[in-house]
């Protein structure tokens, strides 16, 4: 007679695969979307000038997630910022490829 192994207790709560959220939502998610929405808008030679107050994170963080947002879009941005702003504006030849 083969002795049955018992199972050891689950560490983890289980739930069906259809439930299980599909998207990922950063804590960035707000901020860069509605800075690419503005930048799709701005003219050339325009910045757009977020005050570092409306950042739940700091301005480093956010320029990281800005930074693979864009290259995720294959969008071409710069940054810069001082005390009280973070300034974003689209960089000629927006294709990263080499052939903008």
């Amino acid at each position: 007679m083969s002795a049955r192994r018992i199972p050891s207790p689950m560490n983890f709560k289980t739930m069906a695969v259809p439930e299980v959220p599909q998207g990922r939502n950063g804590k960035h998610k707000d901020i860069v979307t509605r800075i690419l929405s503005d930048l799709d808008q701005v003219r050339d030679g325009m910045a757009l000038k977020v005050p570092l107050t409306s950042l739940a994170e700091s301005k480093e963080k956010v320029r990281s997630a800005l930074n693979r947002a864009t290259h995720k879009a294959g969008l071409k941005v710069a940054t810069a910022s001082d005390e009280d702003f973070l300034y974003v504006w689209n960089e000629k030849g927006q294709q990263q490829d080499g052939r903008g």
